[in-house]
């Protein structure tokens, strides 16, 4: 029995699957907000309970915000800061008594989309997660792709790739940088830029309904517009160095379904080809994708 947790801001998810993919068992619980000690004691509850539930013991994957560090062995990256500087791994490796791989939840996303989801099959795959933050994981083979340091997929703090003169230098970034790709594509990304636009200014609406108002409303339309060019450049680039097979896209804004015939019409513009064969997905799975890969790390 394989079990995965997806270990988000907000919530955090397990799930059990048996060998041949079977789910057994799901349970989703809120995550302690910037408490540490009771993140670690609800992984060990949800684990423990799920195992008395089914009666077997599990190996244990867990999908994280941010990574372990190569060197230190604690988190780092993480936009849920209570984990940074943390030894999570090896805390829960004592905690539940057996060894726990990890792995960023993009990373899981990925694998999981990779294996059985949109681009089974393909040997190169690009996953992408677009909502609250943006991130990406890189799947070779079935096999997922972390890079000495630990940072293999992560576009999202990248500087947006030809910038037009109005996006410099760009927002913000938690990272401590101006212009991050993530500032421009990730869902409150979305929402500043039609606030900016908006009369007045500073008029604020959520993600959902600027995709809504844009059948009807100039302001939305041209939001969207921006926003497509801007995922479009960011997602040449990643063609440019990685040629994957499939790119998917996850996350909350991974549901604008226009965005899978308008960015394939635009990449083209800056991939350094002459065609581009590459294949842009919907997820398959959903925001089960993260609990899948997660257990699927003990499948590589």
């Amino acid at each position: 029995m394989k079990i995965g947790i997806d270990l988000g801001g907000t919530k955090t998810e397990i799930a059990a699957f048996d060998a041949a993919g079977t789910e057994l068992l799901r349970r989703r619980e809120p995550t302690p907000t910037g408490d540490y000690a009771a993140t670690l004691a609800l992984i060990a509850k949800l684990v423990n309970g799920a195992e008395r539930e089914l009666g077997a013991t599990a190996t244990i994957g867990i999908g994280t915000p941010g990574a372990l560090s190569p060197s230190k062995g604690l988190m780092r990256n993480s936009n849920s800061t209570c984990l940074n500087r943390q030894p999570l791994k090896i805390d829960l490796q004592r905690m539940l008594g057996r060894e726990v791989r990890l792995a960023n939840d993009a990373n899981c996303f990925a694998l999981s989309e990779a294996t059985d989801g949109a681009a089974a099959g393909a040997a190169s795959v690009f996953g992408v997660i677009i909502g609250t933050g943006v991130g990406g994981g890189i799947v070779i083979n079935g096999r997922v792709i972390d890079g000495p340091n630990a940072i293999a997929g992560e576009w999202g703090h990248n500087p947006l790739p030809w910038p037009e003169d109005d996006e410099r230098p760009g927002a913000a970034c938690y990272c401590g940088k101006r212009g991050c790709i993530e500032t421009f594509l990730s869902g409150p990304g979305l929402v500043r830029d039609y606030a900016q636009h908006a009369q007045p200014h500073g008029t604020s609406i959520s993600a959902e309904e600027i995709v809504t108002r844009s059948a009807d409303e100039t302001l939305a339309a041209q939001t969207l517009g921006r926003y497509e060019s801007r995922l479009a450049r960011a997602l040449a680039s990643v063609i440019n160095v990685i040629d994957p097979e499939v790119i998917v896209l996850g996350g909350g804004l991974s549901n604008i379904g226009r965005l899978y015939k308008n960015i394939p019409a635009l990449w083209g513009n800056w991939v350094f080809s002459d065609v581009v064969r590459t294949r842009l997905a919907r997820n398959a799975h959903g925001d089960s994708s993260g609990v899948r890969g997660a257990a699927w790390l003990w499948s590589e």
